[in-house]
């Protein structure tokens, strides 16, 4: 990826950093890469735009780095949601705390602010905005236990 299209507007494609993703691997276990492309999947199952990850059941424990554009909440809802219904979905986001998404689905799971800024996709400069961890649990079934 250019440089100069990275720290632009261009696209909202930002590939994980393989180091960070690693260490997230190890405490989690990843299963699925929700939302890839075939040139950066971190796990063997994956979904590309061409397979359309929002239209796909989410299970197991799934990684999510989404495009950053103006979809991202319909990415974070789908995150939500699957963790409803039993999956784990641990999504890389830019921290942008002043969004409808960020208070939407974000506010609602385990977020973990990073220190600094990622140099995403191998590239030498960082990017130009910080990121978080937004980590969804499971939650179906959750109160099964206290229905008498």
């Amino acid at each position: 990826m250019n440089t100069d299209l990275m720290f632009s507007s261009k696209t909202d494609l930002w590939a994980t950093p393989q180091t960070f993703f690693d260490e997230l691997n190890s405490e989690f276990g990843f299963d699925t890469d929700v939302c890839a492309l075939a040139s950066n999947a971190k796990c063997a199952k994956f979904f590309t735009p061409e397979v359309n990850g929002l239209s796909q059941v989410w299970e197991g424990v799934c990684w999510m780095n989404p495009p950053y554009g103006r979809g991202i909440g319909m990415w974070l809802k789908k995150a939500y949601e699957s963790a409803q219904q039993g999956a784990t979905v641990v999504c890389l986001v830019p921290s942008r705390t002043d969004t409808r998404w960020w208070h939407d689905y974000c506010m609602k799971g385990e977020v973990r602010f990073i220190k600094g800024r990622l140099k995403f996709g191998g590239h030498s400069n960082a990017a130009p905005f910080p990121s978080a961890v937004v980590i969804f649990r499971p939650t179906k079934g959750q109160n099964d236990k206290f229905c008498r």
